[in-house]
C-alpha cells in the first residue's frame, strides 16, 4: 500500500493507530532537512504539513495516534533531528515516546517497523534499500502476526518514556 491507500488505514481506524520505529536512521546524510538541522539553519517544515494535517484529522475524529521509537544511546544525528521534528508531531496530536534500545531484552522487538490499526491490522513499513526512502506498507490481518505484534506493542509502550520527559533527560 502506498499514498492514499495507506492513509485510508488511518481513516478506517476507530480507536488507535500505533507506530513502532526500530531503526536508528531513516534517511541518508544528504537528506536536505537533516543537513539544515545539523547546520543550525532555519526550516519552514512545509514538506511536513500534509502529514501534520493528516494527524490532526485523525486525532480530531477521536482516534489516538501513538508512536514509540526505540533508539540507541548515545543518539546519532538522525535521532536528534527526529526528536526536534517530533515536537511538531506532538503538537498535531501524536503521543510520541522513546525507549532506549539497551533497556529492551534481546529478541524482544520486531526487526521491522510497523503500524498497527485498532489492534487488528498490521502494516509493515517498506523502505527502499539504497536511499532508505519510505516506499509503502505490506498489510496483514493474519491473527498470529497480529497477536505477536500486539504483544511487542504492549511491552514497548509500557516501557517507553513520553517525549517531553525523555527530552528533559
Amino acid at each position: 500500500m502506498q499514498d492514499e491507500s495507506f492513509l485510508d488505514l488511518f481513516r478506517a481506524a476507530q480507536h488507535e493507530a500505533f507506530h513502532l520505529e526500530v531503526e536508528d536512521s531513516y534517511y541518508t546524510s544528504d537528506y536536505e532537512p537533516l543537513k539544515k538541522f545539523l547546520a543550525g539553519e532555519p526550516q519552514d517544515f512545509g514538506w511536513f504539513q500534509p502529514w501534520l494535517i493528516h494527524i490532526r484529522e485523525t486525532t480530531g475524529r477521536g482516534v489516538s495516534v501513538n508512536r514509540a521509537r526505540v533508539v540507541s544511546v548515545p543518539h546519532n544525528d538522525y535521532t536528534r533531528y527526529a526528536m526536534h521534528v517530533a515536537e511538531l508531531n506532538r503538537e498535531a496530536g501524536e503521543d510520541i515516546r522513546y525507549l532506549p534500545r539497551h533497556l529492551v531484552e534481546s529478541g524482544g522487538l520486531t526487526t521491522d517497523d510497523w503500524w498497527m490499526f485498532d489492534d487488528r491490522v498490521v502494516a509493515f513499513t517498506v523502505f527502499e534499500p539504497v536511499t532508505n526512502r519510505w516506499m509503502g506498507a505490506a498489510v496483514t490481518t493474519d491473527p498470529h502476526i497480529v497477536e505477536y505484534v500486539h504483544a511487542v506493542k504492549t511491552m514497548v509502550w509500557s516501557m517507553a518514556i513520553p517525549l517531553s520527559e525523555y527530552s528533559e533527560r
